[in-house]
């Protein structure tokens, strides 16, 4: 009897997606249009507990910080980051869903409206890859190429964007025991914020039952790499000791997208058990740099569209 493959990507109702290693849940996207942006939620660690969480832990106001979730602050002025403006992002169709031994993979479509034209200002084209690690381990790569309606949009100036992980209270290092680490190795909101690193880590406890059924403490966490591939790499860090982290694409200077030169961002998360180790990290960030692009094509036939290398 045929094995179905290791890696897969469930569909649920309301637009979401579970993927899943051996049948285990390790992340969910949510695309229901419920709230104003999708977002990943749980992202579970090695040991089957959520590392990142919804909301901030202090402050009511920071509903908009929902475990990992693309936004930016400044869209042609419009604020596509906090939920009090009409704009919002929408998931307006899923392309791919892959399932395999080594990785599973959805790509869907995401429009950016802001909340008065019909027309999105802009579409992103998302293809998120979960691929297992050993000891629980795994990695998710999440590659979005970004295609203005005009010629051309400008992502403003802004430390809010575009990819923003919001870690679970435990992690926090001021609501709980955990440590923020750049790839520099300096730690700590105090030297990091604002600084170039090719990844950022945050790593803290984590709660669990052992065998006895007794509670005892485990340390996990997440690091997040940005791409050589992305303008102005190596990221200038928005990071905060209160449990966020987000690679700041426009920091420095916004971005003009040209329909004709589509922009493309690239970041990849690690649910990884222990502290951060550095030299696992440069390994993880050498291999994946190597890792070839894909992009969304027509297919044929049962297969509405298809996967292939970008050019």
């Amino acid at each position: 009897m045929q094995l179905p493959p290791r890696c897969e990507v469930i569909p649920l109702e309301n637009q979401q997606f579970s993927f899943r290693v051996d049948g285990i849940e390790k992340t969910r996207w949510h695309g229901s249009g419920t709230t104003p942006r999708p977002f990943f939620f749980p992202m579970n660690g090695p040991s089957g507990q959520t590392l990142t969480r919804m909301g901030h832990p202090g402050a009511a106001d920071h509903d908009h910080h929902r475990s990992v979730w693309f936004a930016h602050n400044k869209v042609l002025g419009i604020d596509f980051w906090g939920d009090a403006s009409d704009a919002r992002i929408q998931q307006t169709q899923w392309y791919v869903m892959e399932d395999g031994d080594q990785s599973c993979t959805l790509a869907l479509e995401l429009a950016w409206n802001d909340g008065h034209e019909p027309a999105p200002l802009m579409t992103q084209e998302l293809i998120a890859t979960l691929s297992p690690m050993n000891n629980n381990e795994y990695l998710l790569d999440l590659q979005s190429t970004f295609r203005p309606t005009a010629a051309e949009l400008e992502l403003q100036q802004s430390n809010f964007g575009i990819l923003a992980v919001r870690v679970a209270k435990s992690l926090s290092g001021h609501f709980g025991g955990g440590t923020l680490t750049g790839a520099s190795g300096e730690q700590g909101e105090i030297n990091l914020f604002g600084k170039s690193n090719a990844w950022m880590d945050y790593t803290g406890p984590v709660s669990v039952l052992n065998v006895n059924g007794e509670r005892e403490s485990v340390i996990e966490g997440i690091t997040y790499f940005d791409h050589p591939v992305n303008k102005y790499y190596p990221a200038k860090w928005h990071v905060r000791e209160d449990g966020w982290m987000g690679a700041s694409a426009c920091r420095d200077a916004g971005i003009i997208i040209k329909r004709t030169e589509p922009l493309v961002l690239r970041y990849l998360l690690h649910a990884h058990r222990n502290t951060i180790q550095p030299e696992v990290a440069n390994s993880i960030s050498n291999d994946w740099a190597k890792r070839p692009m894909r992009t969304v094509v027509k297919g044929k036939g049962h297969q509405q569209y298809l996967l292939e290398p970008l050019s």
